[in-house]
């Protein structure tokens, strides 16, 4: 069974999202540190692109200041034997397409399970076309998350069905970040994964408060908050962690009560 169940088992899981190298790695270490001290369930970690199509303003700027400060793929696999040293909670990687390729995706996804990384996520990558990763991912015993959208409609049950790890369910349409109100039938789709498959399914996208971590929990198994985690480390900088701990608490405490 994938290391990334233990997240789910017996709870609703809370999921934050940090651009590593945002403002540096050492804030990035300390920052999720304290996401694990205040009950973060998994942790996705994004390794920084030049083009992160799926992203919107926050993170894009999250990119560009980690990239700006010379943070490269060696240099987040650094950081992430760092972070094993004391943090046992599921890690998986937010990335996009190119950049694994680029690297190669065979030694890629050997740092993947030499490092500690128990899934990735490419957001680029078309259901159609994960073939030319899945191999790669299965041979390292890294799961590869597929993401179900609003669009995926008579797709949904395909892809539950080769799901593994965990199902990213994207709440909205268009890219990252913060919204006032989230309008998608999230339980039909929902209902239509759980019919085909017992992965987990965890809510993400637009999500920045506890009272809609509190409803998204209800209809799923866990949720994710970027965007809003983001904005914390944007606005404190190095002094960020004892925010992002604040507030991984109260949204830990909100997914526990639905």
């Amino acid at each position: 069974m994938s290391n990334i169940y233990k997240a789910f088992e017996n709870k609703k899981a809370f999921i934050p999202f940090f651009t590593c190298g945002d403002p540096d790695l050492e804030t990035t270490e300390a920052a999720v540190r304290q996401a694990v001290k205040n009950g973060a369930a998994l942790i996705e970690l994004g390794i920084p692109f030049s083009d992160p199509t799926a992203e919107g303003p926050v993170i894009q700027g999250a990119n560009l200041r980690a990239l700006s400060g010379g943070v490269t793929t060696d240099k987040v696999f650094d950081t992430v034997r760092r972070l094993r040293k004391d943090v046992t909670v599921p890690f998986v990687f937010m990335t996009y397409s190119n950049v694994v390729f680029s690297y190669g995706a065979e030694k890629f996804l050997s740092l993947c399970a030499d490092t500690g990384i128990d899934g990735i996520i490419l957001a680029d990558l078309p259901f159609e076309e994960k073939e030319e990763f899945q191999s790669c991912c299965d041979k390292y015993g890294v799961d590869l998350i597929s993401l179900i959208a609003p669009t995926s409609e008579n797709r949904i049950a395909m892809i539950a069905k080769q799901a593994q790890g965990f199902i990213y369910v994207v709440s909205s349409l268009g890219v990252t970040g913060v919204r006032s109100e989230i309008r998608t039938d999230l339980k039909s789709i929902i209902d239509v994964i759980r019919q085909n498959t017992t992965v987990p399914c965890a809510i993400g996208f637009g999500i920045s408060t506890p009272e809609q971590a509190r409803d998204m929990a209800q209809i799923a198994d866990g949720v994710i908050v970027g965007s809003a985690i983001i904005k914390l480390i944007e606005q404190h900088g190095k002094a960020s962690p004892e925010y992002v701990g604040k507030y991984v608490k109260q949204m830990v405490e909100a997914v526990n009560e639905a």
